[in-house]
């Protein structure tokens, strides 16, 4: 039997709820799992398996058990001291069944919970001893574990001047004699050493170790044969590499930070005419606030009463105010420009459009490329084979070549000195670097120009692609469609038409749907009361009306109706316009919406042909409307008329031999953007679906940043390439030269870190430079 390694755990008060039933329904739960032991004394919970489980099954099982001690730890419902088994304070003891399933056994301040099985269970528990410490990728994050940015973006201006003072106080020690050398020597090491040991001291304390530790144990090695300016050059450079590694990733920092003012943390909420203050955080969907001239939108909203502008520009990029009017949409973290307005909250404040950036970007630090998790996983096997190959090659120059092993004459380079020689050149510091530092520089250029790239994967794969698939609405067209004109038949009921359609549309999240909202809350419009709402896949929207069927959607659906022959006389609209068909008993009528194309969506297209792209739009609406736009557009293929899962199988068709994106903004193309290579999201508006499944989102709704996305990707993917060749060419001619013996330290010293730097800098170009064509 085996276990997972002893795992601390938080145990304030000595108190939780039920411990027993917690650990009971875990064993219940994970059948790997065979017994539990909880030591109150020493705070800590180790955990059982019976059989063989990899490394990180173990590691994830014994995760879980913690996660469950811990939390029913902190309801403190009763006293572990008590005696778990009997839980006699707790409200809801154990069962005889639950009781009959384990063994439970105390020792001292210990307590084992073990699965009821035969006597001798216990004699074949191999308690595992705690691993060595293992080799851990060097993590490069621009957001904590909470998801917040992080605080230290300045801590690089520490970090360089250590690494200056570091410098001077060696070329101190170089130009100076006995005493003051040492001296000079000793306190360079501990300026350029302090940062490095603080991240080893912090790795040591989570069992790992990573190239710090190489580099800290090459110095001190150094020291202690005497050469003391190899070792302080080797932590200035290193300590200086790490600078400006930190300035890289604060610059990123800066960058997301930059996109986000600071939120309000309370708002005024109006009540029976009364105004009063509320934190943002108890804001529920709603609640009518009063929102003043300069001042934020708290939460998303709908206009109520007012009219103003709104600076959209760092959720949208656009600089131009936006003219907001009653049954608008505003967004939190946009600013009221000029008038008070009251709006109605349509989602809390950990929902809104602000929040939802914010998650995406967390998540893309959690995302690695794909280039970066096979590094990751290679540095780690690659970093132990340095260790054992320095380590044989000492015996080698040792007893194989007869050198002296720790002090050579002058001149002379002993064993251990070239072991520390191979041991720094052959470290994969710029070689961990090289892609995730690439990457972060990536995502924070892109953030800046209105381009969420969700993960190192998203930067990678954009460029990869051939083929682009668009969806009509709202991508190749603005997507602000207007309500143009309301039709009856026969004429004279158009105000019962737009009504029953407001009542019907209000209920949907369709971009139609949106438009014609819209324009019952400007007119003012009572909603019917509608009975079984239904809502039909590709066709409309149905629910009944004092006992009549009432009928929404396309006039397709529409020919199979009683209305259908009249429907049939009725001329289609021109290219340009859509239509939504209204039916309820004797009521029938359409209301004729407008959606222009894109200003810019010609000259995109046009673009993406230039590099050696295929263009497809894949649409709901009519042929005759998607002809219309393959004329304007120059598109390669228009396939119209598509529901959902027609879209699907479209992008599953065009896959085969071909890399898809896929461009869309609504519920309708989430299962299209999950299904094809990469899937882009156009704006903050974007429907949540389409959000949730999209690895590219264009903060801007501007389609020419697609255009911008594709090409910082491809500059990502050539930087990558060129970090990589930079780190592992440096490593090979460096460790070429050091198994010869043909190189001293210093010069290693150089080659290594400066390969770093080079790698930093080189990424550096995608945060700071233009994103050429």
């Amino acid at each position: 039997m085996n276990s997972a390694p002893d795992k601390p755990i938080h145990h304030p008060d000595n108190t939780g709820i039920c411990l027993a039933r917690s650990v009971v329904a875990t064993l219940a739960e994970e059948p790997s799992l065979e017994a539990v032991t909880i030591d109150a004394a020493q705070k800590k919970i180790s955990v059982a398996t019976l059989g063989r489980i990899p490394q990180d099954g173990i590691e994830q099982l014994t995760r879980r058990v913690t996660d469950k001690v811990q939390a029913a730890q902190e309801k403190r419902a009763c006293s572990l001291l008590e005696g778990v088994d009997n839980c006699s304070v707790c409200e809801s003891p154990l069962s005889e069944a639950e009781r009959k399933s384990v063994v439970i056994k105390h020792s001292g301040a210990s307590t084992t919970f073990a699965r009821a099985t035969c006597p001798t269970a216990p004699a074949f528990w191999r308690w595992r001893d705690i691993p060595l410490p293992k080799v851990v990728p060097r993590d490069v994050e621009f957001l904590d574990e909470a998801g917040h940015i992080d605080e230290h973006i300045n801590e690089w201006k520490a970090q360089l001047a250590a690494a200056v003072l570091c410098g001077i106080l060696g070329l101190a020690g170089l130009c100076t004699g006995d005493p003051l050398k040492t001296i000079f020597y000793a306190a360079a090491y501990l300026a350029g050493g302090f940062f490095p040991a603080k991240e080893v001291w912090e790795r040591l304390q989570k069992r790992a170790i990573d190239v710090h530790f190489l580099m800290i144990a090459v110095a001190v090695g150094a020291a202690c044969i005497g050469a003391w300016a190899e070792g302080a050059t080797l932590l200035f450079l290193f300590s200086l590499s790490g600078a400006l590694e930190h300035f890289a990733l604060g610059r990123t920092q800066k960058e997301i930070r930059s996109l986000f003012r600071d939120t309000p943390k309370t708002a005024t909420a109006l009540e029976h005419g009364r105004e009063r203050e509320v934190r943002v955080e108890q804001i529920v969907p709603g609640m009518r606030l009063l929102i003043k001239p300069d001042a934020q939108f708290p939460v998303d909203g709908e206009i109520a009463k007012g009219a103003t502008a709104a600076d959209e520009s760092n959720l949208t990029g656009e600089a131009t105010p936006v003219e907001k009017g009653i049954g608008e949409t505003v967004l939190a973290g946009t600013i009221n420009l000029w008038g008070a307005v009251e709006i109605v909250a349509t989602k809390p404040a950990a929902e809104s459009a602000l929040q939802r950036i914010i998650k995406l970007i967390r998540e893309a630090q959690q995302q690695k490329a794909p280039a970066q998790q096979f590094t990751d996983t290679f540095s780690a096997y690659y970093t132990y084979f340095v260790l054992a190959l320095s380590l044989a090659m000492f015996f080698v120059w040792w007893l194989g070549f007869d050198l002296p092993a720790f002090k050579a004459a002058a001149g002379a380079h002993s064993a251990f000195y070239r072991t520390m020689t191979l041991l720094v050149v052959s470290s994969p510091c710029a070689l961990v670097l090289s892609i995730p530092s690439a990457v972060l520089a990536a995502i924070a250029f892109g953030a800046r120009h209105g381009i969420l790239f969700r993960g190192g994967a998203a930067v990678e794969k954009l460029g990869e692609v051939t083929v682009v698939a668009l969806d009509k609405t709202g991508t190749l067209t603005t997507g602000d469609l207007r309500v143009e004109k309301i039709e009856s038949f026969p004429a004279g009921k158009e105000n019962e038409i737009a009504r029953l359609a407001y009542s019907l549309e209000k209920l949907s999240t369709h971009p139609l749907a949106r438009a014609v909202t819209l324009y019952g809350k400007q007119k003012h419009l009572q909603p019917a009361e509608l009975e079984h709402f239904e809502s039909i896949t590709g066709h409309g929207l149905r629910a009944r009306y004092y006992g009549r069927e009432c009928l929404l959607g396309r006039r397709e659906w529409f020919a199979a109706t009683v209305q259908g022959k009249t429907i049939s006389t009725i001329p289609a609209t021109g290219s340009g316009v859509s239509e939504v068909w209204v039916a309820c008993g004797d009521l029938l009528g359409r209301i004729l919406l407008r959606d222009d194309i894109r200003p810019e969506a010609r000259e995109v297209m046009d673009e993406l042909r230039r590099e050696k792209l295929r263009t497809v739009v894949l649409t709901g609406d009519r042929k005759d409307a998607a002809d219309h736009l393959r004329e304007q557009l120059h598109l390669d293929d228009v396939r119209a008329e598509l529901k959902p899962e027609d879209k699907v199988a479209a992008i599953r068709k065009l896959s085969e031999g071909e890399k898809v994106a896929m461009v869309g903004d609504g519920v309708n193309d989430a299962p299209s953007l999950a299904a094809a290579h990469i899937g882009v999201a156009m704006g903050a508006r974007g429907a949540d679906a389409a959000l949730e499944q999209a690895d590219v989102v264009l903060m801007h709704d501007k389609l020419e940043n697609f255009l911008a996305a594709f090409r910082l990707s491809r500059r990502a993917r050539g930087i990558i390439r060129a970090n990589l060749v930079i780190s592992l060419g440096t490593v090979i001619v460096l460790v070429s030269f050091a198994m010869l013996g043909k190189i001293p330290l210093t010069i290693g010293v150089v080659g290594h870190e400066g390969s770093t730097v080079v790698v930093v800098m080189n990424s550096l170009r995608l945060l700071f430079g233009q994103n050429q064509k």
